[in-house]
């Protein structure tokens, strides 16, 4: 794609004022990924007349766009206070930069919290992953303060009555935040040691406990509360503070955090806090169940966190190799350096293939979450991780420095996406939830025929997913033997050739029949592996054998992502030689010897480069020649 589309005129977010409308404003974004606001006239034309049969890309894209570009280039110091030089200086003084709650807010972002069937703008998970990515891409912190409030409305969307919900909801649209109470000092994550407790007395319940440490505790209005409400019965519990008599409840003196500094996380007591008895979420008991099922959409949502900052990171170590002058040429030329930033690249690319299908499970196929959240929750993290590390062996010292490359926000980078691996169940968590089901995943159910339009509606990002209509009742605690994305790798392997035989760039075939022929033997490896010992589910090896399903399900998502997008995408998208590039990527982490293929590279670089000149998202969109069609010139 030679030439940029503006995505809007954006207002400048240290004067919000009123803010473009994010769904109209969105449908005039460049669907080629977010770009800074462009410097054409206004009048300029926005849209180009697509070749006939082209779709467009999901509103979730556009929308994600608008916000980008309302946001502003976070490496332009009058950006203001989402430009890195202000973050910096704001995590300074442990704050987050005065004005930017006040800009997400002024842009509308706390309506991608509130379902649209209760007045809010949340259709999609497709649509809140991908802004939460353009402002993590920033802040983590301001990401995470949401975040925090996202887990704790879940649950009143999923179960709660028409007054919970209406309660919630007009509290959440006006810039009310909201707390999950769920952590207890002396449990962790053992809650069912929980020693929080809601007395009956009549119509009300006497809640007593303390919750520690909560995100939003403090400046949060609405308190989700998890406490015994039997013997063995535990439940959610919607606590209003404003409905509280002030001597009943306190707060906690704020946690000092390594990382997301500026972030309200303290903790919340009760000490005999009357609340009626309607305040119950959903059925009296159902609490655990309530929680484990919650923290599938949240578990989702936070991959979003690593992708921002996987793209924040690579841009950075890129401007620093293409301004760094050692031995008479700029950095990017010393090998070690360019492996680095193309690998991390690479890494980017799968994250999105990886994640953005499971975001739109929620209202595709909700059942499936419970595996494909703990393995996107583990998987993408960790990924993360590894190229902030990688990003910070090509910045080498200067990475270390609270000043100079991108006003030393890199540091600050790195230690708030700590917390990815940690928030919603810690990596081990996830790997635990994983190697449980994988017993039951090798053995393939029969199949329903509705498979293939399934994985379509997953992995087409033309195809615009159905609006969440929230019910609890859809999620699952497991995945009852079925993953369509792993157990249909025969299919999906002919299907993969026969296109790349037919449509691919010279020698990408190839390729990827000696890549699927390296992938079936991994499968067949682990799946005996699996099948030797079903009944570990817990040991160091089995977590082992979860890892190494995370492997094949991103593998698989590659390709399932290219098979569905090819033709509408076209260009060096559908030339294929990205997709050899990510599964050699992967491959690597089993097979450290893997090479990529070099000669697959140019057109990769290439996209790096225009994408980090015209300041848009590293994406596979910057591979594609998708046009917007002209149903709105």
């Amino acid at each position: 794609m030679d030439s940029k589309v503006p995505a809007h005129s954006a207002q400048h977010p240290a004067h919000p004022g009123n803010p473009p409308d994010p769904v109209r404003a969105a449908d005039r974004a460049d669907p080629a990924g977010p770009a800074a606001p462009s410097a054409d006239p206004p009048d300029a034309p926005q849209r180009r007349a697509s070749p006939p049969g082209r779709a467009r890309l999901s509103p979730a894209h556009r929308i994600a766009a608008d916000l980008d570009g309302y946001l502003g280039d976070p490496m332009d110091e009058a950006a203001g206070p989402f430009s890195y030089k202000a973050i910096v200086e704001a995590e300074e003084r442990d704050e987050i930069p005065p004005g930017a709650v006040d800009a997400v807010r002024a842009w509308g972002f706390p309506k991608y919290l509130v379902p649209s069937v209760l007045g809010g703008r949340l259709s999609t998970l497709e649509e809140l992953f991908l802004v939460t990515r353009g402002i993590s891409r920033r802040s983590v912190t301001v990401a995470v303060m949401y975040g925090s409030g996202l887990l704790a409305v879940n649950p009143v969307w999923l179960w709660g009555d028409e007054r919970q919900r209406r309660t919630v909801a007009d509290g959440v649209l006006v810039g009310d935040l909201a707390c999950f109470g769920v952590s207890e000092a002396d449990h962790g994550s053992d809650v069912m040691a929980s020693e929080s407790e809601a007395e009956f007395d009549g119509d009300e319940l006497v809640l007593t406990g303390t919750k520690w440490p909560v995100g939003n505790a403090t400046r949060g209005r609405f308190v989700t509360t998890y406490a015994r409400t039997g013997a063995r019965d535990f439940s959610l519990i919607l606590v209003d503070k404003r409905e509280l008599d002030p001597k009943v409840w306190s707060t906690l003196p704020p946690v000092r955090t390594v990382g997301l500094r500026g972030h309200d996380l303290s903790g919340v007591v009760f000490v005999g806090a009357r609340v009626p008895v309607d305040r119950v979420i959903g059925r009296r008991g159902s609490g655990l169940v309530q929680t484990l099922k919650t923290l599938q959409i949240t578990r989702t949502a936070i991959a979003a966190l690593s992708v921002g900052t996987m793209d924040a990171v690579v841009r950075i170590g890129m401007e620093y190799a293409r301004s760094r002058t050692l031995y008479g040429a700029d950095i990017y030329q010393i090998p070690v350096i360019r492996d680095h930033l193309v690998k991390a690249h690479l890494d980017l690319l799968i994250a999105e293939c990886t994640t953005l299908p499971v975001a739109r499970t929620l209202t595709v196929a909700p059942g499936r979450l419970s595996l494909w959240s703990s393995i996107v929750k583990y998987f993408v993290p960790v990924m993360g991780e590894e190229v902030v590390a990688s990003i910070g062996t090509v910045l080498a010292a200067r990475g270390y420095l609270r000043e100079g490359v991108a006003h030393g926000v890199f540091q600050k980078l790195q230690r708030d996406h700590a917390i990815a691996s940690i928030f919603e169940g810690t990596t081990h968590v996830n790997l635990a939830n994983v190697a449980a089901q994988l017993p039951f995943l090798v053995r393939p159910p029969e199949e329903t025929g509705k498979e293939d339009a399934l994985l379509t509606d997953l992995f087409c990002w033309t195809r615009t997913p159905p609006a969440w209509s929230p019910d609890g009742r859809l999620l699952q605690l497991t995945n009852e033997g079925r993953d369509e994305i792993g157990q249909r790798f025969e299919e999906i392997s002919e299907e993969l050739l026969a296109a790349a035989n037919a449509h691919a760039a010279p020698g990408v075939a190839a390729e990827l029949k000696d890549l699927m022929s390296t992938i079936g033997g991994l499968r067949v490896r682990l799946e005996e592996g699996i099948r030797a010992d079903e009944g570990d589910t817990t040991s160091v090896a089995a977590l082992g054998r979860a890892k190494r399903y995370c492997e094949l399900h991103a593998m698989m998502s590659c390709v399932l992502t290219w098979l569905h997008n090819r033709h509408e995408f076209g260009g060096p998208f559908a030339a294929g030689q990205w997709l050899v590039l990510c599964l050699q990527r992967l491959l690597q982490r089993s097979q450290p010897d893997m090479v990529l293929s070099e000669e697959f590279l140019p057109p990769l670089e290439d996209v790096m480069f225009r994408g980090f000149d015209e300041r848009r998202w590293f994406s596979l969109l910057s591979l594609a020649e998708l046009l917007p069609d002209a149903e709105d010139e």
